[in-house]
């Protein structure tokens, strides 16, 4: 039988690959997680396999929805997320306020603290500010979705301006942060792929916090087909202004990045199947379970230069006990 210890390696190798893949790639990009013993990495891990295969938390939602490059566009956008001032403006000092006066004396923090920024930006200007959503599903507790955006504002963005407003009157509470691109010591935000990844690993361990379940995998790891609807035709919806409710069709996950998170679970799964743990061996049954209820992929023309072989969609774990 499989020892305690090598049961463990195998799922930080094969775990680290489903739940935290940025790892391999940016320096830095969890710095926590790899300064923990094996053993204590190994239980997160059991964790958030419980989480993703046994409750089906809730997963987060972080998303860059646009930016402005001048000083009218951001206006205009505080505008909007405040309700033109109807709804509570907090910034990164805490203080909150509401108001067509408070909006005035933001856009002129704004424009003046730091770089200048000018009402219209010349072609091709850089982004002046980024537009961020935190959103999680109907039901959860919106004060708490609010407490977890701010932690998570004040560890992701704390060097920079930002506001951020609370919306409870849609389906899904969310916020809406807006932050000045340039630092307080010049240092400019450009978020990436991998900032974003981040970004929602410290928003969901912010909500888990307040003890609010919440989960950050990546869609190959859930083995989710589509990516999520477009922001635009949610807004549309709830304000009544889409005709036609049809949804567009979206691109599934790369083949690549699904074959692999289909390998890790099964790694995971032949690893847990062996423990003499019966915790474990229950974690097993239930990752096959998920596995065989991952959505099939869409059959592709096959390739004149290339054979892709399939990967198995499930494993017995019953034959490896």
């Amino acid at each position: 039988m499989t020892l305690p210890s090598n049961i463990d390696g195998v799922l930080v190798l094969w775990g680290d690959r489903l739940f935290y893949p940025g790892n391999r790639i940016v320096r830095g990009a969890t710095p926590k997680l790899s300064a923990e013993a094996p053993r204590q990495r190994a239980r997160e891990i059991r964790a958030r396999i419980e989480a993703t295969v046994v409750r089906r938390a809730p997963q987060v939602m972080v998303k860059v929805t646009g930016g402005g490059r001048g000083m009218r566009a951001i206006a205009a956008h505080l505008r909007y997320i405040s309700k033109n001032g109807r709804l509570d403006i907090e910034d990164e000092l805490g203080d909150v306020q509401r108001g067509q006066g408070a909006l005035h004396d933001r856009v002129d923090d704004w424009r003046y603290g730091g770089s200048y920024i000018a009402d219209e930006a010349p072609p091709g200007q850089r982004r002046e500010a980024f537009n961020i959503m935190l959103s999680m599903p109907r039901g959860t507790d919106p004060l708490a979705v609010q407490r977890a955006a701010r932690a998570f504002a004040k560890e992701e963005l704390g060097d920079h301006k930002y506001v951020m407003v609370l919306h409870d009157h849609q389906a899904n509470p969310h916020v809406h942060v807006s932050v000045r691109a340039e630092s307080r010591h010049g240092k400019r935000l450009n978020p990436r792929k991998a900032d974003l990844a981040r970004w929602r690993e410290t928003f969901a361990e912010k909500l888990r916090e307040l003890g609010i379940d919440a989960e950050a995998s990546r869609q190959a790891t859930r083995g989710s087909m589509r990516t999520s609807e477009a922001l635009w035709r949610i807004k549309a919806r709830e304000d009544g202004r889409l005709h036609s409710d049809s949804r567009r069709s979206v691109k599934s996950s790369p083949r690549g990045t699904r074959a692999e998170a289909t390998e890790a679970w099964m790694q995971v799964g032949r690893a847990l199947a062996m423990s003499a743990d019966p915790t474990d061996r229950d974690l097993a049954r239930s990752i096959t379970a998920f596995i065989r209820e991952m959505p099939a992929r869409p059959h592709a023309e096959p390739s004149r230069t290339s054979e892709v072989k399939p990967v198995s969609r499930a494993i017995d774990i019953e034959r490896l006990r």
